[in-house]
């Protein structure tokens, strides 16, 4: 037996694509289109075979018994796919045709064996007859694998006009170093047929959708245990993006698509891109689904690319029942308007109850500009309990936002008024103010909303004046951070370990600078504690406390946690529940010097719902010695 036939019986043999579900190796590949769609496109796997009698199948039922004498790998192929196998359900099979069967069952061994690397193995086959009947007949099977082959050279060559296009070499660069059959390693049909996949998808996914596989060889050798591997991607044209054309809409325009789509003309084909595009609309709320691929049969310079999309009901009404640790049961009812008449913007009317907080809102949203920068007025009017004291509050925002998959961006103009009302007060005291302010927020998650590493970052500044009898200036600043450290990697790839759990750290921290004895609305002040924060207090509970045991807001405050979190496993399997340990400390004060932290402690479950992290902590505050269970549903940052 040479090098050749060895490589032409690996290409050739159906058996080999349907004993690993494979991709087969012929000499030229019909590549995919991955461009049908931005989710791509996997060759199918051929259905296990299930007509062959198990070999525990009952002896009267049989015509003859299978015993495999083989490593596991190699019994575990040979009782799924194993052609002998098929042939036991014939009662009245006679011994002259089993031992052609068992004959012909050596090279089907071979060729089964050979999928997983085993050029060179050693195959018995024997017959025992125990009784006259036909299933006291057993047909013995023993395989010494011998030594597995391993991959000396790999090839991967290019043709079309990725081989000279300067662009493209790093495109070339990641394909070839990515290859995931290296020199060194066992030689597999399944992992050769994985190798040709991905290499394809990385051709396929920036700038050539249209790319294939020319030519694949896997060249063996049995005598040195060796394998080359020879690859040629040919790139097809290189395609740029063209006009969007959108299909399904109805109430809004084929403007407001492509500006939410984002997908800049004459721009590279990427698959990640239109993805993005796909996700966006999706987010967006004006569609309940939507669809992004190129069409590869127009221009390859200006490539057209087909939006299908589902619009969402132009009106919404949404009811919501709840319950908190925090602030006890909530029912909450919204109003959507997608299209305002006369005014084209988006309208969300809300109104939110619970035991300490009673809130109305209206928020009127722009569709968005050239630059994805929609323009937005809103106005919130709320009753809550905040510290000791009930505040009653209004607040209105004039600004623009721009939301992105990792940076949101959000400058406005905002009124304050507070009037708080104390137990001891004859009458309120009201505050008002006025203020111009940018937040940012920075996310490197690696998954949402399930996060197990990356990190977030959010600020918030404004100055401003005071409003009333005085003008007063004032400035303020908020600064959060959260990150997850995994405390374990996977040796192959170095991503996070799951099983061993991971450290979460959250901070706070937030300041206002104005003149002593200023009258600030309260909620521009801060108050800290309960489930998101200080855990073990109630919410909104540490603040400033007065001589006559009122908690009032402050002008600075900080806050931290340390959490320890691991999944909990059932029979060495993965869960959708967590355990967690944590340590949380917070402080406010007027003066940086005055911050004394307070430290609740504790423990709790985590539980992967639909909706996100369902949190469940009993926590014990040090300051006021008391135990306290909260539950929160849900991540945001």
């Amino acid at each position: 037996m040479n090098s050749l036939w060895l490589t032409a019986a690996l290409l050739l043999s159906p058996l080999l694509a349907t004993a690993q579900d494979a991709v087969n190796t012929d000499s030229t590949d019909s590549a995919p289109n991955a461009a049908a769609t931005p989710m791509g496109t996997t060759a199918p796997k051929p259905a296990a075979d299930t007509s062959a009698p198990t070999p525990a199948a009952d002896a009267q039922t049989s015509a003859f018994q299978l015993d495999i004498t083989a490593p596991d790998d190699i019994k575990t192929l040979l009782e799924r796919h194993l052609e002998l196998q098929r042939y036991r359900s014939l009662a009245d099979l006679r011994d002259d045709e089993l031992s052609r069967l068992m004959e012909m069952s050596k090279l089907d061994i071979q060729n089964l064996v050979a999928t997983l690397g085993y050029f060179s193995p050693v195959i018995d086959i024997t017959r025992a007859d125990a009784g006259a009947g036909l299933g006291q007949r057993t047909v013995h099977i023993s395989v010494v694998a011998g030594e597995p082959v391993r991959v000396n050279q790999v090839l991967v060559h290019f043709s079309g006009p990725i081989a000279t296009d300067p662009q493209a070499a790093a495109q070339r660069t990641l394909i070839e170093a990515s290859w995931l059959l290296p020199a060194g390693n066992r030689f597999t049909q399944a992992s050769w047929g994985s190798a040709k996949q991905q290499a394809l998808s990385q051709l396929t996914s920036q700038r050539y959708p249209t790319g294939t596989i020319s030519e694949s060889l896997a060249d063996v050798d049995p005598l040195t245990h060796t394998a080359k591997l020879d690859i040629t991607l040919n790139s097809g044209p290189a395609y740029k993006i063209g006009a969007l054309v959108t299909t399904g809409l109805n109430r809004f325009d084929a403007e407001l698509v492509r500006r939410l789509a984002r997908l800049p003309d004459g721009s590279d084909y990427n698959l990640k891109e239109l993805m993005a595009a796909q996700q966006r609309l999706s987010n967006s709320g004006y569609f309940n689904s939507a669809f992004v691929r190129v069409d590869t049969t127009s221009d390859p310079q200006a490539a057209q690319i087909l939006v299908s999309v589902r619009e969402a009901r132009l009106q919404k009404i949404t009811l919501g029942l709840g319950a908190s640790s925090d602030s006890g049961a909530r029912f909450s009812a919204e109003y959507l308007h997608q299209q305002v008449h006369g005014l084209g913007w988006r309208a969300l009317s809300k109104i939110s109850l619970d035991r300490d907080t009673k809130s109305i809102s209206a928020e009127l949203i722009a569709p968005p500009d050239e630059a994805g920068w929609r323009r937005n007025t809103s106005l919130l009017l709320l009753d809550e309990r905040s510290g000791t004291s009930d505040v009653g509050s209004q607040r209105w925002r004039a600004g623009a936002m721009k939301e992105g998959e990792r940076i949101d961006r959000n400058y406005y103009l905002e009124y304050d008024r507070a009037d708080t009302t104390t137990a001891d007060a004859a009458s309120a005291q009201i505050a008002e103010s006025l203020s111009i302010n940018f937040a940012l927020t920075r996310r490197q998650f690696d998954t949402l909303p399930f996060p197990t590493s990356g990190w977030a970052a959010g600020m918030e500044i404004g100055g401003g004046t005071t409003l009333g009898s005085e003008h007063l200036p004032f400035s303020r600043v908020l600064t959060r951070w959260q990150s997850f450290l995994p405390l374990g990697s996977q040796p192959d790839s170095g991503a996070p370990d799951l099983r061993a759990g991971r450290l979460a750290l959250r901070a706070e921290v937030g300041a206002v600078a104005v003149k002593d004895g200023t009258s600030l609305p309260s909620t521009l002040l801060f108050l800290t504690g309960g489930a998101t924060s200080v855990r073990g207090y109630a919410l909104r509970s540490i603040g400033i406390t007065q001589a006559d045991g009122t908690v009032v807001a402050g002008r600075y405050m900080t806050t931290g946690s340390l959490e320890w979190q691991r999944p909990i496993t059932v029979q060495g399997r993965l869960t959708d529940w967590e355990g967690a340990l944590f340590i949380d400390a917070g402080a406010v004060a007027d003066k940086p010097a005055d911050l004394h932290a307070q430290v609740g402690v504790g423990g709790g479950v985590r539980w992967k719902t639909p909706v996100g992290p369902l949190q469940i902590d009993l926590a014990y505050g040090v300051a006021v010695q008391k135990w306290r269970l909260h539950l929160n549903v849900g991540f945001v940052f």
